[in-house]
């Protein structure tokens, strides 16, 4: 397993990270137990988790995959050997706080929150798990208008965090700090205010990134790369879409689709993209999960991608991808179904 710094923190992190959002939901505890000890055995020493988790969030659920991971804590004493991550919700969940934005105050509480459930007195790396304003993720891209933000209050916010996360930096609860599903020009904010005020610098941002989702590539991939804030790539799969598994109307028993009764990224071009890109796998011998991970692994922005499973089949499956190397053949031909295909989500 290759290592890769965060940032400039000189933490050093696995290329492939473990993603824990399914436990506590569709994993129960044991499983999400076999999975940690399927990744420290293959030298992964990344965990990425979230107080929102597990997914879809719920009063009953949030919470509940930091609890599993403390749990793992407590019985194995190996809460050293691993680069933990967790994240604060960034509003819109009335189940967290009343569903307000992530402010200085909602941080500390959110902190000390995730550090009980933990059970640790660290956080390697804690992140804004989506950005406090207007933003284009998930399926937000065609209603984002950031001419609509009032900017002198999105400044306000982002200072009133960042002298927050100092403290708590100063403090030794977390060694480090970044973002999840922002903007090249909130990165840009972030660096700018912290580097006036020394406060802390973000050391990564965690957005999706696959075949039909490559927003990255351009202004922000140039910001990662001279800012030195790497990619942690989420959804490398995208939800699974490119195994190809959601075809011709199917949905499979356990699947994403099936346990939250609704799949956005779903419609008629991704549809065709997936189709594409596994017809890329099928010339070039390839399995299509690992080809596509593989992808993301070799992109020069990327720190490390995110990998999440519901079984440790899976987990071992996509696991392999450590072992593809991609030849110029093969990403010829997914440049070329990229250029078909450039926003099918």
């Amino acid at each position: 397993m290759k290592m890769k710094t965060l940032g400039r923190t000189g933490i050093e992190v696995t290329e492939i990270c473990l993603g824990t959002m399914t436990w506590g939901s569709q994993n129960s505890e044991a499983e999400g137990h076999a999975q940690i000890a399927m990744a420290r055995d293959a030298g992964i020493n990344f965990m990425d988790t979230a107080e929102l988790y597990a997914v879809p969030g719920s009063p009953e659920t949030s919470g509940r995959t930091e609890e599993i991971i403390g749990n793992w804590f407590a019985a194995n004493k190996d809460r050293d050997q691993w680069v933990l991550a967790s994240k604060i919700g960034g509003g819109g969940n009335s189940f967290l706080r009343g569903g307000h934005r992530a402010d200085g105050a909602s941080i500390r509480e959110a902190v000390d929150g995730s550090l009980k459930r933990l059970k640790t007195d660290y956080l390697d790396l804690y992140q804004i798990h989506w950005a406090s304003r207007g933003h284009y993720h998930f399926e937000n891209y065609w209603r984002y208008a950031p001419q609509n933000q009032d900017t002198a209050d999105v400044l306000a916010n982002l200072e009133d965090m960042l002298d927050v996360l100092g403290d708590l930096v100063k403090a030794g609860k977390i060694r480090a700090i970044g973002v999840s599903n922002e903007t090249t020009w909130g990165i840009a904010q972030w660096l700018r205010i912290a580097e006036a005020r020394g406060l802390p610098r973000l050391a990564s941002v965690q957005n999706e990134y696959n075949f039909l989702r490559r927003l990255f590539d351009h202004d922000l991939a140039e910001l990662s790369h001279h800012e030195d804030v790497g990619l942690l790539a989420y959804s490398p799969l995208a939800a699974g879409m490119l195994t190809g598994k959601y075809l011709d109307g199917a949905t499979p028993a356990g699947s994403r689709k099936d346990y939250q009764k609704g799949f956005w990224r779903l419609n008629e071009f991704s549809e065709v993209a997936t189709r594409d890109y596994l017809a890329i796998a099928r010339k070039h011998g390839l399995d299509p999960a690992q080809m596509a991970i593989a992808f993301c692994i070799g992109r020069p922005f990327v720190t490390c991608t995110i990998i999440g499973a519901t079984s440790t089949e899976q987990l071992a499956h996509d696991l392999g991808a450590v072992d593809v190397t991609l030849s110029e053949a093969v990403l010829d031909d997914i440049a070329a179904a990229f250029r078909r295909h450039p926003r099918p989500l």
